[in-house]
């Protein structure tokens, strides 16, 4: 079996809604503000975005939690619920633990279809059951041995507001070797990581109990299956139960080498093995030239390899207007070679994205930020929603239209009147995203930074209740923003023409009617391209 992020969704037969996320990370060493910061895009061709919350809650003996398989749907179980479960909103809770994921399938006969902990339930009942990130991994390895893994090959990004843990796990097959063999490496506060699909824990200490945990067989259990043969000190959790090829490295560690490429210098050295599976292999993590914020974070995952080698606006797949996505399949043949497209951080297919910030020093109630955005992060724009929230903003909300639905009070359904416009004329449109975008999120961090000032000088009630509504407003702001930029799109834009503009208004003739349109045309390239394939056919004749 292949863990090329092109066709694994077929391979393992599972749902595609894990398969292509990415999750990055920042050390509080290696921030700006001492917060620990995980990134997260849920990508999926079928995930509705919106912001999932759990209240806090108290629970009798015998009662039993539902297991439902998060990609599916699909009751898998239940399990005894403890006394008490801590609120979460979407991946934080209430203490700011975050959980981030990304599937990289692995070996198929690992995966155990009598389990009950999916990938998803395991995150979600974990935050409900966890205060820190030590405690999440002992959670998560607890519940996974007793009830059975369900989901193929995970990564998990776990953080809190002290430290930040990239955990790989995997299942022991349907043949009655029930729990998971795992490895799970805390990130040092001064470095930044990331995962994308791609097992990416390779050697790892043996006896450095502090910032290394393991499972106990995790070599053991690979010997007797006959997926190592080598030392204890050489052994990769990575090379032994994922599978490497040359897309593998590309289309999932690529996402990851681009991260460390905007922060850290000479990663070049790595790009042998993003290309084409040689040379060193890229580590779990490097120190940034310069610490990094949050608002670094919301550009990186707009990222579509801009300024590298796989740059995704300078081939001819970007056409006349650079446009930095490709659509699905992502490989295709041409005299029957196989070829790919390139695949990013930002793409059109996401169902929410994140920025978590997590710092003791904040006030109680912003101690978890949870930076939340719906479609494609590259046009969205990431909206605080604090970790003591009692209710989601509407606009985020569960049940607020759907993926076959279209609800126009729907953040997601918004967002993609936007960003569906721009895949059709990228270089045009997206100046004008950029500064709507740009807008917003400026003002949102002023707001915070306000709100980081004011909270402590609050009763914890009334410091909490200002947190909410200020989710709450800005959400309600954001929508309507985006309604707005997605009209003055559809104007401008309207029928290949661009209309013209001066002092933020559209230009009429002095008799009121619309100024005759810009024609902008296309780019050389594509002109050239024409006529290549064309020759003579649409040559203008002298008829002289």
């Amino acid at each position: 079996m292949s863990t090329r992020f092109l066709s694994l969704a077929a391979a393992l037969l599972i749902p595609a809604v894990a398969l292509p996320c990415t999750s990055l990370i920042v050390g509080k060493k290696a921030s700006t503000d001492g917060s620990v910061l995980v990134t997260y895009a849920a990508d999926s061709h079928t995930l509705y975005g919106e912001l999932y919350h759990t209240p806090a809650a108290d629970h009798a003996p015998g009662a039993m939690r539902q297991i439902k398989e998060w990609d599916t749907g699909r009751i898998l179980g239940e399990i005894p619920q403890p006394a008490h479960t801590y609120s979460t909103v979407g991946n934080m809770n209430e203490h700011g633990l975050t959980i981030a994921e990304s599937t990289w399938g692995g070996r198929p006969e690992l995966e155990d279809t009598t389990g009950i902990m999916d990938y998803g339930s395991l995150i979600y009942v974990t935050l409900e059951r966890a205060r820190t990130a030590r405690e999440a991994i002992k959670v998560m390895t607890d519940l996974v041995d007793k009830y059975g893994y369900h989901s193929s090959g995970e990564s998990f990004s776990i953080a809190d507001p002290e430290e930040a843990w990239i955990m790989e796990l995997i299942g022991k097959g349907a043949k009655g070797e029930k729990g998971a063999v795992w490895v799970a490496r805390r990130i040092p506060d001064d470095c930044i990581s990331g995962h994308a699909n791609f097992p990416r824990i390779h050697q790892f200490p043996l006896d450095d109990k502090e910032n290394t945990l393991y499972s106990p067989d995790v070599i053991s259990f690979a010997r007797k299956h006959g997926y190592y043969k080598g030392s204890d000190k050489d052994f990769s959790f990575s090379s032994a139960y994922g599978e490497l090829d040359g897309t593998a490295t590309r289309g999932c560690d690529g996402r990851v080498w681009s991260y460390f490429n905007r922060f850290s210098e000479g990663m070049d050295r790595y790009l042998p093995w993003i290309m084409e599976s040689k040379g060193d292999v890229m580590p779990l993590w490097v120190k940034p030239d310069s610490l990094v914020s949050v608002d670094d974070m919301r550009q990186m995952m707009r990222d579509h390899f801009e300024g590298t080698p796989m740059d995704m606006t300078t081939d001819i797949g970007a056409g006349p207007w650079k446009v930095p996505y490709r659509y699905r399949p992502l490989t295709f043949k041409v005299d029957g070679q196989e070829y790919l497209n390139e695949r990013a951080i930002a793409t059109q297919q996401t169902g929410f994205s994140f920025v978590s910030q997590m710092n003791d020093s904040h006030p109680e109630a912003m101690k978890g930020i949870l930076w939340f955005g719906v479609d494609d992060a590259n046009t969205c724009v990431y909206i605080p929603m604090y970790a003591c929230l009692e209710e989601v903003p509407y606009e985020f909300a569960p049940g607020n239209g759907d993926m076959l639905n279209l609800s126009w009070d729907a953040a997601f359904w918004v967002n993609n009147y936007v960003a569906n416009q721009a895949y059709s004329r990228y270089s045009l449109m997206i100046p004008d995203i950029r500064r709507v975008q740009g807008e917003q999120e400026k003002i949102l961090d002023r707001e915070v930074d306000m709100l980081l000032k004011v909270l402590p000088t609050l009763p914890s009630d009334e410091a909490a209740e200002m947190a909410r509504t200020h989710s709450a407003t800005a959400s309600q702001r954001y929508l309507n923003a985006y309604k707005q930029l997605g009209d003055y799109l559809l104007v401008k834009y309207l029928d290949g023409n661009v209309k013209k503009e001066k002092d933020g208004r559209f230009v009429r003739t002095p008799e009121g009617m619309c100024a005759s349109p810009d024609f902008p045309g296309y780019d050389e390239r594509y002109y050239r391209s024409i006529v290549n394939e064309t020759g003579d056919h649409l040559k203008v004749r002298d008829v002289h």
